[in-house]
């Protein structure tokens, strides 16, 4: 009986302690997570600006933003981001050759307690009018 209750108590220490570090480190939390533009003819270019804030207790650091094509470029900043501070990442959308429903994600990967987190542009794509 005293081995299951060392036991249980080595395990409720170890999810306190890794709770405790999720939540001391760095925490993306984002304004919106996508953007719908609807409708938009093949051809034109849309963009949008992802506002995040590290509501975390240690510094962001973004070490790196992929699209899922190269139809989709992001930028974003290269600093660090402060606890309690906001940066912007801006995507843009370039719907050449695209028709139909475009979901293009965007992945941050950071020093964050969720390590990898995802946002999106949204349309549809309509054939040009001849």
């Amino acid at each position: 009986m005293k081995k299951l209750a060392l036991l249980f108590s080595f395990f409720t220490l170890a999810l306190v302690y890794q709770a405790q570090a999720q939540t001391s480190g760095a925490v993306i939390s984002f304004k919106e997570n996508s953007i719908d533009f609807g409708d938009i003819t093949q051809g034109q270019q849309v963009a949008h600006t992802f506002v995040l804030t590290n509501t975390g207790k240690q510094p962001l650091i973004i070490s790196n933003v992929a699209a899922t094509c190269g139809c989709t470029v992001p930028s974003w900043p290269k600093e660090p981001v402060a606890p309690g501070k906001s940066a912007e990442i801006k995507v843009s959308f370039n719907s050449a050759g695209k028709v139909g429903k475009q979901n293009s994600v965007v992945r941050i990967y950071s020093n964050a307690s969720e390590p990898i987190e995802k946002v999106s542009l949204i349309s549809n794509v309509l054939n040009p009018t001849n």
